[in-house]
C-alpha cells in the first residue's frame, strides 16, 4: 500500500504531525484554561504527548524489525504494537478512573493525535499524484496485490497498529534521527 511513500515523506509526516500536535495542544490548553477545565487541559496535553511518544516508538520499531534478517517480521511489531498499547491503556484509563476530568482530556488528545496522524498521511499521499493515489488504492488493477511489484520499489508490507500505519520495510533501511533525516 505504501510501496511509493519513501523516507522522506515518512520524515515529512512526522513533522507536520508532531508540530501540529504542539499548536493544538498549546491551543487546547489555553482553551480549557478559559473554561476553567483545568484537568481536561492538562490530560489533553498528556494524551497528545502519550500519542508523540508512541509514534517514535513505533518508528524506532520498524527500524528494528527492518534491519532483522528473520523473515516473519510481523511477530516482533505486533507483540511491540500490543505492549505499547496495553500501557497507553492502562495510564489512560487508570487516569480517567482517577479523574474523570484528566482521563477525558487524555482519551481525547489520544484520538486527536490520531486524527492528525491520519490527516497528514492522506495528505502525502495525495500530493503524490493522481497515478500514487490510484496505485495506493487499486482503482486501475495496479495497487498492492494486483499482480507483481517489478517497478523497482521496495516491497512493503503494511501493518496496521492503533489508527496508524506501519510498514515493515523488507530490505535495508536507514534510520531516522531526531530532525527527520536519514542517517
Amino acid at each position: 500500500m505504501f510501496a511509493s511513500f519513501s523516507l522522506p515523506d515518512v520524515a515529512s509526516v512526522s513533522r507536520r504531525t508532531v508540530l501540529g500536535a504542539l499548536v493544538v495542544g498549546v491551543g487546547g490548553l489555553v482553551g480549557c484554561l478559559l473554561l476553567s477545565a483545568s484537568l481536561v487541559g492538562v490530560g489533553f496535553c498528556i494524551g497528545l504527548g502519550m500519542g508523540i511518544f508512541n509514534f517514535r516508538l513505533i518508528q524506532r520499531s520498524v527500524v528494528k524489525v527492518g534491519q532483522r534478517e528473520e523473515e516473519n517480521r510481523r511477530r516482533p511489531l505486533a507483540l511491540n504494537t500490543m505492549g505499547r498499547l496495553t500501557v497507553i491503556s492502562v495510564i489512560a484509563l487508570g487516569l480517567l478512573f482517577a479523574s474523570f476530568d484528566l482521563g477525558v482530556g487524555v482519551m481525547a488528545g489520544l484520538a486527536i493525535f490520531q486524527a492528525l496522524l491520519l490527516v497528514n498521511v492522506a495528505r502525502s499521499m495525495l500530493k503524490m499524484g493522481s497515478s500514487g493515489v490510484t496505485g495506493v488504492l487499486g482503482a486501475d488493477g495496479s495497487g498492492p496485490g494486483f499482480g507483481d511489484p517489478t517497478d523497482g520499489a521496495a516491497t512493503v508490507d503494511a501493518t496496521v497498529v492503533d489508527a496508524t500505519v506501519v510498514d515493515a520495510i523488507e530490505g535495508p533501511v536507514s534510520p531516522i534521527d531526531d530532525a527527520g533525516e536519514g542517517v
